[in-house]
């Protein structure tokens, strides 16, 4: 079984989640994801002009896996203007600041809401902020 994915941090949630080419109706695109963490990957590295080590702290994750992200981020964003395609923000392994993420069901609570207690939802104690 693999190991389950750590939530990057992300400081909240975007505004706009979905943008397409003008003039072509949305049936006729083709969509494509930009997940919450790639985009708060790169609103850090290329708005906010942080470090890397500065951005994956704030995520908190390894130097390595914001890399990635954002080589992923950058490729989606590319792909969607370069070919006309929409760009959907949705989903991905994230929480936000002062939440609680059961590492077993990955059900979110609000910080401060018993964080050590079981989870809802598994029972489980297992959870991270």
């Amino acid at each position: 079984m693999p190991r389950p994915h750590k939530p990057r941090l992300v400081s909240a949630m975007p505004r706009f989640t979905y943008f397409k080419p003008t003039g072509i109706p949305i049936p006729l695109l083709t969509e494509i994801v930009l997940t919450v963490d790639e985009l708060e990957a790169i609103r850090l590295k290329d708005l906010e002009k942080l470090e890397q080590n500065e951005c994956a702290a704030r995520m908190n994750i390894a130097q390595s896996t914001l890399q990635r992200i954002l080589v992923s981020a950058h490729e989606k964003i590319a792909r969607s203007i370069v070919e006309g395609k929409a760009l959907r923000i949705h989903g991905g392994p994230y929480a936000l600041e002062g939440e609680v993420l059961c590492t077993r069901c990955r059900r979110r609570r609000r910080f401060g809401q018993a964080a050590l207690e079981n989870c809802p939802d598994c029972q489980s104690l297992r959870s991270n902020r």
